[in-house]
């Protein structure tokens, strides 16, 4: 199953006093869906600071999410916990909710092992219809799930994708060759985006594309439609962007720096709940620069 070649993964608006702001969520959404070209969203993942939201903030979201989206794309709700039945009651407010699918990110801290793993997913994935999108991100969650471990939850059927921030390309390229088509693979690293599609992955589960989703959209394009080398030349352009949102100086953490890159493109969705802290002025600085070069691309 396919949820399409680009999808955003969403910051989470807030306001003033770091409530989170329906109106600029709703504007947001509207933005990567119109100017954006996103084929889908994902409401409430680790890029909307899930650790910080409340259950009920959740839900709202969710809801929310549905109904702004307006079948223009897929929407995609983050689900996961280190708590498998937290994860399969919130997978099941998502479902509730009418979302087209739910991202579930591996059990981190515990970090249980292969078959903790495999267990978990499945645990969730019996306890509801929805679609569901694995999320590796060993960096993160201090676990990968292994070859072994994506293959065996892919014969699981509505286990119907990864999202893989591994950045490990071999491992990708053995989970492809031993799913069917009906199993889809997505780089969780916008760099990676062009290697991983050239590897038989579907597409990119994106940050960067919150500012640059056309261009993204049109390097996938291309690739797609054999013009391998104009592909190779978008991805060339566009990877000092791709590095730049995760290493502006001092390797500032998702979403710090997307927020204030989306406030540069006239999307203000306000701050970042603590133990995040926005950008500094030497931060700032860097990305304005960095945006400045886009004109050029």
């Amino acid at each position: 199953m396919s949820f399409g070649r680009l999808i955003t993964a969403l910051v989470t608006p807030f306001d003033s006093q770091l409530q989170v702001d329906y109106d600029r969520f709703k504007q947001l959404i509207d933005y990567v869906i119109e100017q954006q070209a996103a084929d889908a969203i994902v409401v409430c993942g680790t890029t909307g600071e899930s650790p910080t939201l409340s259950e009920d903030e959740k839900s709202e979201m969710f809801h929310r999410a549905v109904q702004y989206a307006n079948k223009r794309c897929k929407v995609i709700a983050g689900t996961g916990s280190y708590d498998t039945k937290h994860a399969v009651h919130t997978t099941q407010l998502a479902e509730s909710a009418g979302v087209d699918g739910a991202l579930v990110v591996a059990p981190y801290y515990n970090r249980p092992g292969q078959e903790g793993i495999y267990l978990h997913f499945k645990t969730i994935a019996e306890n509801s219809s929805l679609p569901i999108m694995l999320y590796n991100i060993p960096s993160r969650t201090g676990i990968n799930i292994d070859v072994n471990t994506t293959v065996r939850l892919a014969q699981i059927p509505n286990i119907v994708s990864t999202k893989e921030s591994s950045g490990d390309l071999d491992q990708m390229a053995e989970i492809i060759a031993a799913t069917d088509e009906s199993f889809t693979l997505y780089s969780g690293d916008d760099n990676l985006t062009l290697p991983v599609l050239a590897i038989g992955g579907y597409g990119v589960v994106s940050v960067a594309s919150h500012v640059i989703g056309n261009e993204i959209k049109q390097m996938i394009d291309a690739y797609i439609q054999g013009r391998i080398l104009n592909a190779s030349k978008l991805h060339q352009k566009l990877l000092p962007i791709f590095k730049g949102l995760f290493q502006c100086p001092h390797r500032v953490p998702n979403p710090v720096p997307v927020k204030y890159a989306l406030k540069l493109h006239g999307v203000d969705v306000g701050g970042v709940r603590l133990p995040l802290v926005e950008c500094t002025g030497e931060e700032r600085l860097f990305l304005e620069k960095l945006f400045e070069a886009k004109v050029k691309v």
